[in-house]
């Protein structure tokens, strides 16, 4: 395999921290300005992403070191098959979220506004850092720095619940880095001598079979050291980051947060340990079960909750372990479809939260109970609810059913009925939480004494609605015209 040496990786990275600068120096004073930075480096962002492309699609890989600190761990930068998909749907998200953002906050009038987009820009440069890390150690520092930069997003609103709210997340976040997956990293370092990722894994086949139990208890500390992934028991980080303004709840819950603790966990999968010392040490079947569990039971969560957007959040852990599962099946089709649903899922939960963003800046509105009618006074919203739901659940032609499609392919491979019945479980209760919302929002009539009339009042706001409508013509896009993602998958796991 070819290797190009460019600094383009790099500059994929800095590109929105320079913006987050341009963003601070423009302040208040000028908002106009201020939010044209925002959406200047998204798109420039993007458009070095994209110039990636081509030479990834023939084959090749492109790297940038730069420093070496030790023999086996440098700060470099690596471009693949698996982090070029990651890359180009949050780059291409982050410009519509800086588009949503501007109509949501300015229709709010909410405080803080410089401080929010500076703060929004560099999580981005975190979130590429951890795409285009070509080792742990440099994924290592750009994945604690994505849980540091968006600390200020999650708390923004700076009550006591907010406050509350984000403590929660760093603590989790931190705390779960500091506890287990620093000790995964060193003890890994001293077994392999490199922290390089590699296809097929980075251990020895000498190490491997010295030392099985200590590779199981490695494995497990990077499961549970990227909590980002929200497996449970370590997932109460994310219901609790629900206090924050919508448009960060879609950052975390689509491109940034959650996205990079399920990459950071494929990555250890296929480029750390690879598929045969996965099944030799038995951690896939581990994985499996946990994954498996969260499905369910996050699920379940979800159904009991009437608020609108921790409805979604615990619709996002459940979703986050498809793609964990997927990969820990080990089967070709299971894999696919687990990475194809980094893609799939943040389309359309983007869209869910840009919905509920939507109906709390026109309506006011927060719980599930209060949505009677809604859809007659927010038919764009809703109807892109609708698609973005039925990408969830896992119907044609939105992209969900190709990564559902995927997973019970490979559930039939590894020759495993127990997942089977947890896919179809998982999809009869996506439709559980999801289908009454849109019965309520479209064919129930508005209850008196829930609206007073309110519901006359509401008018979409057009920098909100285009995002989302935006966000799920592609989901649909997705389902319609697969090919371009599910190649870019076949790459990562050949």
């Amino acid at each position: 395999m070819e290797t190009i040496i460019s600094i383009r990786p790099l500059l994929a990275i800095l590109v929105s921290t320079a913006g987050a600068f341009l963003i601070i120096l423009t302040g208040e004073k000028k908002p106009n300005l201020r939010e044209f930075w925002s959406i200047a480096a998204g798109v420039l962002k993007f458009l070095i992403v994209v110039s990636m492309v081509p030479a990834i699609l023939d084959g090749k890989t492109i790297e940038y070191t730069l420093f070496h600190l030790l023999p086996g761990i440098d700060i470099k930068f690596k471009v693949d098959a698996f982090s070029i998909l990651f890359a180009l749907g949050a780059s291409f998200l982050w410009i519509l979220t800086s588009f949503y953002s501007i109509g949501y906050m300015r229709t709010l009038d909410e405080h803080a506004q410089t401080r929010y987009f500076t703060f929004f820009a560099v999580a981005l440069s975190a979130t590429m850092g951890v795409a285009f890390s070509a080792n742990l150690f440099t994924m290592f520092l750009f994945y604690e720095g994505l849980t540091i930069v968006t600390y200020p997003l999650v708390g923004h609103k700076d009550t006591d619940e907010a406050r509350a709210g984000a403590r929660k997340y760093v603590v989790y976040l931190l705390g779960a880095a500091k506890a287990f997956l620093v000790a995964a990293i060193i003890l890994t370092y001293n077994l392999a001598g490199t922290l390089e990722f590699t296809k097929n894994g980075l251990f020895p086949s000498a190490v491997q079979d010295a030392n099985p139990l200590l590779l199981s208890i490695i494995f497990v500390l990077f499961l549970f050291g990227f909590a980002k992934c929200a497996v449970m028991p370590f997932h109460g980080w994310l219901p609790a980051a629900m206090v924050a303004p919508t448009p960060v709840s879609a950052l975390l819950h689509a491109v940034a947060v959650v996205k990079t603790g399920v990459f950071t966990v494929l990555r250890v999968i296929f480029f750390v340990f690879g598929a045969g010392l996965m099944k030799n040490l038995g951690v896939d079947m581990f994985t499996v079960f946990l994954a498996s569990l969260t499905i369910i039971t996050a699920s379940a969560i979800a159904l009991s909750r009437d608020n609108l957007k921790a409805r979604l959040a615990f619709s996002t852990i459940s979703q986050l372990s498809y793609i964990i599962l997927g990969a820990a099946l080990l089967t070709p089709s299971s894999m696919v479809g687990g990475i194809i649903h980094i893609t799939n899922h943040a389309f359309s939960k983007i869209t869910l939260f840009f919905c509920a963003g939507s109906i709390y800046a026109s309506a006011h509105k927060t719980e599930i109970s209060q949505l009677s009618g809604i859809g007659k006074k927010m038919p764009w919203t809703m109807a892109a609810f609708a698609i973005a739901t039925l990408s969830m659940i896992g119907v044609p032609p939105a992209s969900g059913f190709i990564t559902k499609w995927y997973l019970v392919v490979g559930s039939l491979e590894r020759q495993s009925m127990a997942v089977l019945i947890v896919l179809l479980a998982s999809s009869l209760l996506n439709a559980a939480y999801f289908v009454p919302i849109i019965y309520k929002a479209f064919f129930e009539k508005e209850k008196a004494e829930e609206g007073h009339g309110h519901h006359d009042e509401i008018k979409e706001v057009p920098f909100i609605v285009v995002p989302l409508v935006l966000t799920a013509i592609a989901s649909v896009i997705l389902g319609l015209y697969p090919d371009f993602i599910i190649n870019l998958a076949k790459e990562v796991i050949k």
